[in-house]
């Protein structure tokens, strides 16, 4: 069960009119909180991000599947089902629950490390190519407001020197 804050963070970005992605961005935060304070890991930081994405629509997030193509038809279903779980607003099952955490917590909390999520990022940025990280950064641009920009300006700069 993701907790109280995580479900109102979710609403709030909801409210705010922010896309299904973010919403749902705030339980794989959670996820990665509670892989770094040891309460489980995860085999792999997609692992523990897939971990999240199954709460945010188990919780009615509205996050469609992975389109067809992209991953496994198994990912799929497994999505499927998270999202008609969410519609159904039941709790789970105890044993599945108490299963799941178990084989977990066997589990490294290496996947949640700086190292391992910046890896996953880039991975996952290369994925998309370059025509699409423009529009990404474009649109950061336009809703981080004159703050954010000058941070993100100076950040930049920093990384540039640094090269």
């Amino acid at each position: 069960m993701p907790e109280k804050a995580t479900i109102e963070r979710a609403r709030q970005d909801k409210r705010e009119g922010k896309r299904p992605t973010t919403q749902a961005g705030e339980f794989v935060r959670e996820e990665i909180h509670h892989i770094r304070e040891g309460k489980h890991g995860a085999r792999s930081t997609k692992q523990a991000i897939a971990i999240g994405l199954s709460k945010a629509r188990r919780a009615g997030v509205e996050l469609p599947p992975p389109a067809k193509g992209r991953t496994t038809e198994k990912t799929r279903k497994s999505a499927a089902s998270a999202i008609r779980a969410g519609r159904q607003r039941r709790k789970p099952a105890r044993s599945r629950s108490r299963a799941t955490v178990r084989a977990l917590r066997r589990e490294t909390s290496r996947a949640a490390s700086r190292e391992a999520l910046a890896r996953q990022a880039r991975l996952a940025a290369r994925r998309r190519g370059p025509a699409a990280r423009k529009a990404a950064a474009r649109k950061a641009v336009a809703t981080k407001g004159a703050a954010g920009r000058s941070a993100a300006a100076r950040k930049a700069a920093m990384t540039r020197r640094a090269a």
